[in-house]
């Protein structure tokens, strides 16, 4: 029985967390779905039960096979790379037959515990959705708006009467003509800039500016919760903290019993067994959610508190193995 990682060739966390379960007698199988399918080849053939058989095998890598994967860890894999001598419009199909065809033979393998199960994980990708959620099970939510008309924008945020910040609702690197280019949190100061007609080319996400006494990030593993304060010590990181890594520092802390319950329910709601939450404590003394990343980063949190959050996604992993 296999735990298979889907991770970049690179990715020191998933390889500490791989040396671990080998560790613990745990037969552990890498693969870097942008291999495929190059590098990397798949032979699948649906049973009579409605089960899939085969392998998974690669130049550089073990054979895998389908029927003994009982755990899948889904971390920041890098995207499937066509051949360059078909034509853009071939490359765009065969893209999209990789990713439903390699992907979705995964995603229906029998008695497999994923972290996170693919379908969940894009439902809760979904900005918008985390936040209804979130306020249904009890927590504290910003003011929020998204739309895509300049007048309701400005509205809006005369009417709220507290300072308002802009979000990104898909991240904060996008690509830029062959650049990346960050988009961060960030205040919006001048209201009548929202009337800019520029406003309306997509969705904007505006929401009130929480005042912060500090933030919190609070990663989730199974029912295991790992609870760290961060400070922040310059101005571009009091907006968002992403921004400015070197004047960070943080503390482990825990969480009221009250919060920790809606945490762990929203998890449920957005069916996820791995998570890493990002919350304000704002100057009132009350914690207000900003969202739940259900692929975020823990390697440097765990690296700079100590906090055994390797071993904990190790035993996730670890105990769907044994249990299957």
């Amino acid at each position: 029985m296999t735990v298979l990682m889907l991770a970049h060739d690179t990715d020191e966390v998933a390889g500490q967390v791989a040396a671990e379960l080998r560790t613990r007698g745990t037969e552990v199988a890498r693969l870097n779905p942008s291999a495929f399918p190059s590098r990397l080849t798949m032979g699948a053939r649906l049973r009579d039960s409605g089960t899939w058989g085969g392998l998974i095998s690669g130049e550089d890598g073990p054979e895998v096979e389908l029927a003994g994967i009982r755990a899948v860890w889904q971390r920041r894999a890098s995207p499937f790379v066509m051949d360059e001598r078909m034509s853009s419009p071939e490359r765009a199909f065969a893209y999209g037959e990789a990713r439903r065809g390699f992907g979705g033979v995964l995603t229906s393998l029998a008695c497999c515990l994923w972290v996170n199960d693919p379908v969940a994980a894009a439902r809760a990708a979904y900005k918008p959705l985390q936040l209804a959620q979130a306020a249904e099970v009890g927590l504290a939510v910003p003011a929020t708006l998204i739309t895509s008309e300049p007048r309701t924008a400005y509205n809006w945020a005369k009417e709220l009467r507290r300072p308002i910040v802009y979000k990104p609702m898909n991240g904060v690197a996008h690509a830029d003509e062959g650049q990346v280019r960050v988009v961060f949190t960030a205040p919006v100061a001048d209201l009548e800039s929202l009337l800019d007609p520029a406003f309306g080319l997509t969705a904007q996400m505006l929401q009130e500016r929480v005042p912060k006494a500090f933030e919190a990030r609070v990663t989730v593993v199974g029912s295991e919760m790992f609870a760290v304060r961060i400070d922040a010590g310059s101005t571009a990181a009091q907006e968002d903290w992403r921004s400015d890594y070197d004047a960070l520092s943080y503390s482990i802390i825990e969480l009221p019993p009250d919060l920790r319950a809606k945490l762990l329910k929203l998890m449920a709601r957005l069916g996820l067994v791995y998570g890493a939450f990002d919350l304000i404590h704002d100057t009132s003394g009350r914690w207000v959610f900003l969202e739940v990343n259900q692929g975020g980063e823990f390697g440097w949190i765990a690296d700079e508190t100590g906090l055994p959050i390797y071993s904990a996604i190790a035993d996730l992993l670890e105990k769907a193995h044994d249990e299957h």
